[in-house]
């Protein structure tokens, strides 16, 4: 059976809002994209998954979608985005778009029309009488950005339910006329030419019963009632067979939380998402407490890893996104750097399953330093959380450092393209976020692709490797049994076997029993003089060894 796209190559995400700003105003834009539509080709990637670029308030930065099909002014026009779409083609990459179906903005004229309670649209989010005589919410429920998930809206005399911002009101799914207004959205977009959608929170659509929740939480309280129901389940099986099923190559990813080996299988044999993320791996040290500092293990976060590898047929295998700290300010030293990025690279490469490079990744990106004052977070989610720790009384240094482990800002500034004014990224006098000065200190990527030994060119190099690889597209994934914190495992196809072996920890580890066992060629490394002959692997040291017999 021949392979489709997604199977075959990597994608890369684009935060429109960040990549690159064509007219100046400080604001990334599509045409920006298309600028750099020749340095994608180049780096290797097969598809670009953007972001929102719908019209939208940008109460969570395009996450609140106002027209599912038109284009925010930010970004340009429906013209610039099929262009777009075309010059990807032309360049043999394809767009995935990012479908939010879970809400909607407040300002989505289904909302505005469902205000009035006879109006069809009503049905078309989840609206309940309060308790105590309407005065209090209809449950316990509380948002992922924190407070109470219902908001009360005199005019109507009911509650709306948001599990995310009060400008982001859930659907309801119950309704089969969202079903069919969301597969007319995603008919739209296929047949201008995109390959296929991330599903934004996707396994969070369909609400089984609105009972107050008996956990405790301090946010995403009720969320037993909502993850992973089996009405979710049909909403998706019933869109493939409506629509993608009749597709040749296309491809939908979900975006789930909390979910079991069990239920990502049964995504896959149900035919409801070619595949999905997982988040476990993103919260290994994670402390939301700002009491307590919580410490990186990286044997948590290889089992975690390796248990998906092990027990799902694909992956969709990422260590950043628009959501998530940047990698190598989770997962490595102030020293190690660049070791950190590469062997960060290498593990996400050559994985079983479809690699998603973040913008900058590539580069060696890494977090905002350190906010001061919290006017300058653009991140709503910080702006709730914030007010929030400040009424509970705590130091406002204690809030800042609080709000620091959560913000979504540090994955959010500008890509840093070269030396120049803005770090290459705009003309303007001033970007929507600050850019990190540590573009003049060498990560960028005009003198990245420079330097023969850089994190851009290993990538560059690995990704050409993997695109013509039989083992790392299609091979079997086997862990190797070793001691913490060497991690090792293989992929086998036929009689060729890839060793992918790494020091994960900033120290010198012996490893001499490990690696004489092997004998091979080495094809990529985190240091430009890796050798088989060493006894030692250096600091975050990862080899990729094709492995003879």
């Amino acid at each position: 059976m021949k392979k489709k796209l997604w199977q075959q190559g990597a994608v890369y995400q684009i935060y429109p809002r960040s990549f690159m700003d064509s007219n100046g105003d400080g604001i990334g834009d599509i045409k920006g994209i298309i600028s750099k539509l020749d340095y994608l080709k180049e780096l290797g990637v097969k598809m670009l998954w953007l972001s929102p670029v719908y019209a939208s308030p940008l109460d969570d930065m395009g996450y609140d979608v106002a027209d599912y099909c038109s284009i925010h002014p930010d970004y340009g026009t429906m013209e610039d985005m099929e262009e777009l779409i075309k010059e990807a083609d032309k360049r043999e990459m394809k767009i995935i778009m990012d479908l939010v179906v879970n809400h909607t903005s407040d300002e989505h004229h289904w909302f505005k029309a469902g205000l009035d309670k006879s109006s069809p649209y009503h049905d078309y989010y989840i609206w309940k009488k309060g308790k105590k005589n309407n005065k209090k919410p209809p449950n316990n429920w509380t948002s992922w950005f924190s407070g109470s998930a219902w908001t009360y809206v005199p005019e109507v005399d009911e509650w709306y339910l948001h599990i995310f911002s009060r400008k982001q009101p859930d659907l309801n799914w119950h309704n089969p006329k969202v079903l069919e207004e969301v597969e007319k959205i995603i008919t739209f977009w296929l047949d201008k030419g995109v390959y296929g959608f991330r599903c934004d929170v996707i396994n969070q659509i369909y609400k089984d019963t609105y009972k107050d929740s008996k956990r405790l939480a301090f946010s995403g309280k009720g969320n037993e009632y909502y993850f992973m129901t089996e009405g979710n389940h049909k909403i998706l099986r019933k869109i493939h067979e409506d629509i993608f099923a009749k597709r040749e190559d296309s491809v939908m990813i979900g975006e789930t939380d909390h979910v079991t080996y069990e239920q990502g299988r049964k995504f896959q044999d149900n035919k409801e998402l070619d595949m999905f993320f997982i988040f476990e791996h993103m919260v290994v040290g994670k402390s939301f407490n700002p009491f307590i500092k919580g410490k990186f293990s990286p044997k948590k976060f290889m089992d975690i890893i390796f248990g998906w590898q092990e027990n799902c047929s694909w992956m969709a295998n990422y260590l950043e996104n628009h959501d998530q700290r940047r990698s190598i300010s989770r997962y490595g030293d102030a020293i190690h750097n660049k070791e950190v990025g590469k062997l960060l690279g290498i593990l996400n490469l050559t994985l079983k399953g479809t690699p998603f490079i973040y913008e900058g990744e590539e580069l060696g990106m890494m977090d905002l330093p350190f906010v001061e004052t919290p006017d300058q977070y653009k991140d709503v989610c910080c702006s709730y959380l914030y007010d929030i720790s400040r009424k509970l009384h705590l130091p406002k240094k204690m809030s800042l450092e609080f709000i620091d482990k959560l913000n979504r800002d540090h994955a959010r500034t500008p890509v840093q393209w070269d030396e120049s004014k803005n770090a290459g990224f705009s003309s303007g006098d001033s970007t929507w976020l600050p850019v990190n000065e540590n573009y003049l200190k060498g990560i960028n990527a005009k003198k990245e692709k420079e330097d023969p030994d850089s994190i851009l060119n290993l990538y560059t190099r690995l990704l050409s490797f993997r695109n013509s690889s039989e083992v790392l597209q299609s091979g079997d994934f086997f862990r190797l049994n070793t001691k913490n914190p060497l991690f090792a495992y293989k992929r086998i196809l036929g009689n060729e076997e890839i060793l992918v072996f790494m020091n994960f920890s900033k120290k010198q580890i012996n490893a001499d029993k490990f690696i004489s066992q092997f004998k091979g060629e080495i094809l990529f490394s985190s240091y430009r003089d890796s050798s088989l002959s060493n006894k030692a692997l250096r600091p975050y040291e990862a080899i990729v060894l094709k492995v003879t017999h």
